[in-house]
């Protein structure tokens, strides 16, 4: 399938920002749009609204440009982080996405590199943050890699096949 062609001007990065999901963002994230192919690694961000409405340990954060929603994510803290690392002081991303229209403009990336200075202002006392990418998902692993997540050599299996645990450091 062909990306629809971006029909407004895109935002310059600088306008990026990484904010706490509030309900005013909902209009609009439930348009976001994935591909099939995209979909199998992720999940929406109405679906993920729902579970996180529902469990505390579900923080969901928005990429934003120029205050439009243009990206999700989950940052999580429950139980299942103890698949992914052994230090309690770590956040699990979940659920990474950016809107199918918004996709080719820099928006990942650089919501990615705003993220430890975002943790350290929500979430201080957080020293490590960790992700599962399928290992088929190479556009998404390659970009993890690019912004500061290091693959240590851990797997694990996912829902949809291996898994690469990659993990940021938050430590000075």
């Amino acid at each position: 399938m062909n990306k629809p062609a971006f029909t407004s001007q895109p935002s310059s990065t600088t306008d990026v920002e990484l904010v706490p999901y509030h309900c005013e963002h909902d209009a609009i994230l439930h348009t976001f749009y994935l591909p099939e192919d995209q979909q199998q690694f992720t999940g929406m961000p109405d679906k993920m609204l729902v579970l996180a409405k529902q469990d505390p340990h579900r923080h969901p954060v928005v990429i934003t440009a120029t205050g439009r929603p243009v990206g999700f994510f989950i940052l999580y803290d429950g139980d299942e982080l103890t698949d992914y690392t052994n230090t309690s002081a770590a956040l699990l991303l979940r659920a990474f996405s950016i809107h199918y229209a918004d996709q080719g403009q820099g928006y990942a990336k650089n919501g990615l590199l705003q993220l430890p200075q975002y943790i350290s202002r929500h979430f201080p006392n957080i020293l490590e943050v960790v992700l599962g990418v399928n290992a088929r998902n190479l556009p998404a692993y390659n970009l993890y890699l690019k912004c500061g997540f290091k693959d240590e050599d851990d797997t694990r299996m996912g829902s949809h096949g291996l898994q690469h645990i990659l993990k940021m450091s938050l430590s000075s």
